[in-house]
């Protein structure tokens, strides 16, 4: 599937800054954030408005630098020494090939299910969310699988075994940080959900929430 290259169009279109109609490819971030795609899941159908989840914009550009940075601030706070890495214990961006495309999925996948926290999604957001999904250049088997993550139920330990390591466990969580609006209830539900099935401590996580907030600042 080309799960990296769709969630690679998202993060460099949420690197052009909150609102920015600068294309990437022919695409841009309000169409895919805001009016489009996840905007669809996040948007105002029924009266909601996208103040009512707050979409990071830049927590989405250069994910992995942004996990790995808090978890550097995390390390630093607890004067722990660095721990040695693996080959898929790395940031996002420094992987390729195989390894990409399977955190890429486990990553879309994240933010799917932490944009359906809040319980409201009709099937014309669905139907939405599959054509901007297409337009981004999804093939048969990409879109499927996007379908299939919208009808299946949240199961944060499903999430969490897809995880590889500790830095894709970082990664997943600061991304479905930059779709929900953590104030309300079900979503912020979901963030402790999803935080207790990665095995990530109190402190990270409040550090890597506030890395989100100070990147769309």
């Amino acid at each position: 599937m080309n799960a990296q290259k769709i969630l690679s169009q998202i993060m460099k279109q949420a690197g052009g800054g909150k609102g920015s109609s600068s294309g990437i490819g022919g695409f841009d971030a309000k169409s895919l954030l805001g009016g489009g795609a996840l905007g669809m899941l996040v948007g105002s159908k029924r009266g909601r408005s996208m103040g009512g989840k707050a979409i990071k914009y830049g927590a989405l550009a250069g994910l992995g630098a942004l996990a790995w940075k808090a978890w550097q601030a995390h390390q630093e706070q607890k004067s722990a020494p660095a721990e040695a890495t693996t080959a898929t214990d790395q940031p996002l961006e420094q992987l390729s090939g195989e390894r990409q495309e399977s955190r890429s999925l486990v990553i879309l996948r994240a933010m799917i299910a932490a944009a359906r926290a809040d319980g409201h999604i009709d099937a014309q957001e669905r139907a939405a969310l599959a054509e901007q999904i297409d337009a981004l250049g999804a093939d048969d088997e990409l879109h499927a699988w996007v379908e299939q993550q919208m009808s299946a139920p949240l199961d944060a330990n499903a999430i969490a075994r897809d995880a590889d390591s500790p830095q894709a466990a970082r990664e997943v969580y600061l991304a479905s940080v930059a779709i929900v609006d953590d104030q309300n209830p079900m979503e912020r539900a979901w963030l402790d959900q999803l935080a207790a099935a990665l095995k990530l401590d109190g402190d990270l996580c409040r550090t890597l929430e506030r890395q989100a907030g100070e990147s769309s600042a």
